[in-house]
């Protein structure tokens, strides 16, 4: 997707965990659109993330930290003057039992999806309502919110949750800020193999799949500068998920 710049001017965006996999491509999209990115993380990438001479700006920050939060946004303020979109991408799980894990590791798992993004919506919204032009909150959910979860049972549990988050602060916060989800199904990234094992491993999730592929991070950031954009201007406390199809129902596979 790309904007008519003549008649768009561009934007201030933040993504959360924006230097790998599906944040890094977010960031390139509307790099690649004429926006001034910030991505932030709690290390720097290994390179930067650019698309052609276009660079974004990185800010590190361990968003557990509210402090940090805090500054992250002091830093935006102070240095861009303004934030029109921010992206609530940061978060993830490993597979582990819940029967087994620590209550503190649930805790931390809960932490960084759920209110660490209510933590960075909060300041954004803060910061947005002062603008006239207001702001457009986008949250990274997942398709785990919306069916059974297994080996990332609080993960899944805290994407519920954001997806509640979005219903009420959409009404809370407009009509100058827009706030929506998009919840990404299986989507291939550099750690994909983490997950689903080699190439052969993956083809066979893909199978599973009524398009008959993973998504990519280029769907995601689609979706994203789509419901950011001024033709989603009447889009806000929805869900758009992205997840190819959705999964086969297990009955269709009982006569194979």
């Amino acid at each position: 997707m790309t904007r008519d710049l003549s008649t768009s001017p561009a934007k201030v965006v933040l993504i959360t965990g924006g230097t790998k996999g599906i944040g890094a491509g977010i960031a390139k999209a509307y790099l690649a659109q004429g926006d001034t990115v910030i991505v932030c993380a709690r290390t720097a990438p290994q390179a930067p993330i650019q698309v052609g001479d276009a660079k974004a700006h990185f800010i590190s920050v361990d968003l557990k930290s509210l402090d940090d939060i805090e500054r992250l946004f002091m830093d935006i303020e102070e240095g861009f003057g303004r934030l029109d979109v921010v992206i609530n991408n940061a978060g993830g799980s490993p597979a582990v039992d819940a029967a087994e894990v620590s209550p503190r590791f649930h805790e931390s798992i809960l932490k960084l999806n759920l209110i660490a993004p209510l933590n960075v919506a909060q300041q954004a919204n803060r910061l947005m309502q002062k603008q006239n032009s207001g702001g457009c909150i986008v949250f990274i959910g997942s398709i785990s919110a919306l069916r059974p979860s297994p080996g990332t049972a609080a993960y899944g549990a805290a994407k519920a949750g954001v997806l509640s988050l979005v219903q009420s602060l959409a009404v809370e916060w407009a009509p100058k800020v827009r706030v929506v989800a998009v919840s990404p199904g299986l989507i291939k990234t550099e750690l994909s193999h983490l997950h689903y094992g080699d190439e052969s491993g993956i083809a066979r999730v893909e199978q599973t799949i009524p398009l008959q592929r993973m998504g990519l991070p280029e769907d995601v950031a689609n979706a994203c500068l789509y419901v950011s954009s001024e033709q989603a201007s009447y889009v806000s406390g929805s869900n758009l998920v992205i997840h190819g199809g959705g999964e086969k129902p297990a009955f269709l596979s009982s006569n194979d």
